[in-house]
């Protein structure tokens, strides 16, 4: 596709780097049929092809509308299109210049400002998690809407004390220990009892993805450059990996190399850091491995809800069924549109609420033709965004494993 950068565009990394992507798209509109805005709205403007278009008239001096900015914003960067497109277009980093660009010139409702300070301030601060367990505390008394965000107090269990030759750093991340505090210490489990020890950096925060997606991009990379001042002690040490239990933190850390590309301190920092990340499913080839025996794989059918971060940020798929498959378990993916976003996307369910839970809904559907007796998935924000939705228990495969270790070796 080509474009004529408008004169305040040419020169400039943005301009430059939407301009290379956009020459990749021949307007061929494959990633329409599995955009998930698309299939609910019907609007060419609510899928990849139309919000392409939108980006390519902003970066040719047209002047963004507020309807520009909704367009971009009911896109969940679920990067589905990018699965899809036989010309490699790299839309999820179109998608986040064509948001700054667009923010830069259409103000936003004072309401809508606040709910998005809110959220890229809130999330990743230390009083997140005390918040959490005051929420927790009076669950049962909130309203429904709010209740589906405070997930019911969890006990995380013991964290193993042994030491390893073997280590890896675990990024502990933002609202998962407050939240969901057994998926890191079911990790840390398992790994132990493969002879890996899992090493947590306290001065590891956020991955920088909250406050980079809601277009305060200087405020995620400050912590982008924070967890790699954190984390390059144990890099120079001989870290093995650094592993990531949120496939939603995974993708982001991985893309620490070419974010921080321009970083003339931190980019070579950040490209090691992005090579040394691996999804925890990337180790399951080994821990399946090393578990055989040892791990009792009881109960019945379990249905895997693999995150657009996984399947599609990240291009690693099949791996958690087959392995877990090996182990015994009986888990397997929905026959149709198991490749859907389930319409968690970060904060997308809290800022555009009512297509986040039709997308919900219609993911729990195909789930439930399973029968499932368990859902599991690999990012905790679909986690509970399925979970407020049905009975059925969701929780992180990495808890499936961790339980039936602890049953086998009982």
């Amino acid at each position: 596709m080509q474009t004529n950068l408008a004169p305040e565009y040419q020169n400039t990394a943005d301009g430059q780097a939407a301009e290379a992507i956009l020459r990749k798209c021949v307007h061929c509109g494959f990633c329409t049929a599995t955009c998930p805005t698309y299939q609910l709205l019907g609007d060419e403007l609510d899928g990849p092809r139309g919000r392409i278009y939108l980006m390519k008239q902003v970066l040719e001096g047209v002047t963004p509308t507020r309807k520009t900015q909704q367009h971009l914003d009911r896109c969940l960067t679920c990067r589905n299109c990018e699965s899809t497109c036989p010309s490699g277009v790299d839309y999820g980093h179109l998608v986040d210049i064509g948001r700054k660009l667009v923010d830069a010139k259409v103000p936003r409702p004072l309401p809508e400002r606040a709910v998005r300070w809110a959220l890229k301030e809130g999330l990743p601060s230390p009083l997140f998690g005390p918040a959490m367990k005051m929420g927790q505390l009076v669950r049962n008394l909130l309203p429904a809407s709010l209740k589906a965000k405070v997930p019911a107090a969890q006990d995380a269990g013991a964290w193993p004390t042994r030491e390893h030759a073997r280590k890896v750093l675990m990024l502990a991340g933002c609202v998962q220990p407050a939240m969901m505090p057994n998926i890191n210490s079911a990790t840390a489990r398992v790994l132990d009892a493969a002879g890996i020890q899992t090493v947590v950096a306290p001065k590891a925060g956020c991955c920088g993805a909250v406050k980079f997606h809601l277009n305060d991009q200087d405020g995620g990379k400050n912590e982008m450059r924070a967890n790699i001042d954190a984390w390059w002690p144990h890099v120079e040490s001989g870290i093995e990996s650094i592993i990531m239990n949120a496939s939603g933190c995974g993708v982001t850390v991985k893309e620490y190399g070419h974010i921080l590309q321009d970083d003339p301190v931190y980019a070579t920092k950040a490209a090691r850091i992005s090579a040394l990340t691996k999804d925890l499913s990337e180790w399951l080839p080994e821990l399946a491995d090393k578990l055989r025996g040892k791990v009792s794989a009881q109960g019945g059918q379990v249905a895997f809800h693999p995150p657009c971060t996984l399947q599609h940020g990240q291009q690693l798929r099949g791996g958690v069924e087959k392995h877990l498959g090996a182990l015994g378990f009986k888990v397997n993916i929905a026959s149709n549109e198991s490749h859907l976003c389930c319409g968690s996307a970060g904060t997308y369910s809290v800022l555009n609420p009512k297509l986040a839970y039709e997308l919900r809904d219609r993911k729990l559907g195909v789930l439930g033709e399973m029968q499932p007796a368990l859902i599991v998935s690999a990012n905790i924000g679909c986690i509970t965004h399925l979970q407020s939705g049905t009975a059925t228990p969701v929780k992180h495969w990495v808890e499936l494993l961790d339980a039936a270790l602890q049953d086998g070796t009982s």
